[in-house]
């Protein structure tokens, strides 16, 4: 596993964009994430893709990783991507001379054999820089991460403080987190300071959580306005009624005016998701009219009644009366 190239490890080419590498990421995440995948060996894979994301994430580390492949991180701040190959390759073929470029800009030549070791190579060519032998190119700040965080709409909708596992080195670190509320669906939150860790005494890189609200049986959210059915009897869509409706926030009552049809949207200012910066966006009730599957003797005699004096035809054009 050590080997592999994290390239391969996400499944994208060398080429890809931020965007693409953000997408392999996410999608094997979900799939080996230990919390949802309890095969024996998804928690070595869910790290190792961790691993891959958070080296290709970062402009500078990619940038390395492409020049030095899985020795990025030994090599020091200045050396040449060429010369350094030329080394790698005597290394392995009985030696040969190289260059690189020293602290002061200067050129440093090297001679390579068998066998080299070269953080000694490089750490003596770079001593003094940043204090420990072989890790003297100066501290690497970490890299900011990206995780997706699954709201109901409930959570959403009333924040409140949530506890989420991620990868780190040698196993996993548990974070509590504040979730504000209203928070809206790919909305990105900052953790200062809980990203990758930084090397030589560096900070830590910034953790962002992107929200990402899961369906829900019976609220619909667009933006910060939310949508729910509204059932409604024939009796009460008919002459009008006050009912109450399920929100996010507790239950709330809706005026149904009379004579309202199925499709009609009712509108409760502010019931929506909250904005801590601004205006909460609006809870909308569709009206639904249910019929009973079954009627009673004196249920079936009054609606037949009802049809019988009834000049509604909603099947005209104008859905209206037939006769005065």
């Amino acid at each position: 596993m050590a080997d592999r190239d994290f390239y391969e490890i996400l499944g994208v080419p060398r080429t890809a964009g931020r965007e693409e590498i953000q997408r392999a990421y996410r999608k094997l995440a979900r799939s080996y994430h230990p919390d949802v995948n309890k095969d024996p060996g998804a928690e070595d894979r869910f790290k190792e893709v961790s691993e891959a994301y958070e080296v290709l994430s970062d402009p500078e580390t990619r940038r390395r990783y492409d020049a030095f492949g899985r020795d990025f991180r030994q090599v020091p701040e200045g050396v040449d991507p060429a010369a350094y190959a030329r080394a790698r390759a005597g290394a392995g073929t009985g030696g040969r001379a190289g260059w690189a470029r020293g602290p002061a800009g200067q050129e440093v030549r090297f001679e390579t054999g068998e066998g080299i070791d070269f953080e000694e190579l490089f750490g003596g060519m770079f001593r003094g820089r940043g204090g420990r032998r072989g890790r003297g190119w100066g501290p690497m700040p970490g890299a900011d991460q990206e995780a997706e965080l699954p709201l109901t709409v409930e959570e959403a909708h009333r924040g409140g403080r949530r506890t989420i596992t991620l990868p780190g080195r040698g196993g996993f670190r548990t974070l509590e987190v504040t979730i504000p509320p209203g928070v809206r669906d790919g909305q990105r939150v900052r953790l200062a300071g809980q990203g990758g860790e930084g090397a030589g005494g560096a900070k830590r890189g910034d953790l962002y959580l992107i929200a990402r609200i899961s369906d829900h049986p019976r609220y619909r959210v667009e933006g910060r306005d939310i949508h729910v059915q509204l059932p409604l009897t024939p009796a009460e869509a008919a002459l009008g009624a006050t009912v109450a409706v399920e929100t996010p926030g507790g239950e709330a009552k809706v005026k149904v005016p009379p004579g309202s049809s199925s499709g009609r949207r009712l509108r409760l200012r502010g019931q929506g998701m909250p904005n801590p910066r601004g205006d909460p966006g609006d809870l909308f009730a569709e009206v639904r009219i249910m019929v009973p599957r079954t009627l009673s003797a004196e249920e079936r005699r009054l609606y037949e009644q009802l049809a019988g004096v009834s000049s509604v035809n909603p099947r005209s054009e104008s859905g209206g009366r037939t006769r005065p």
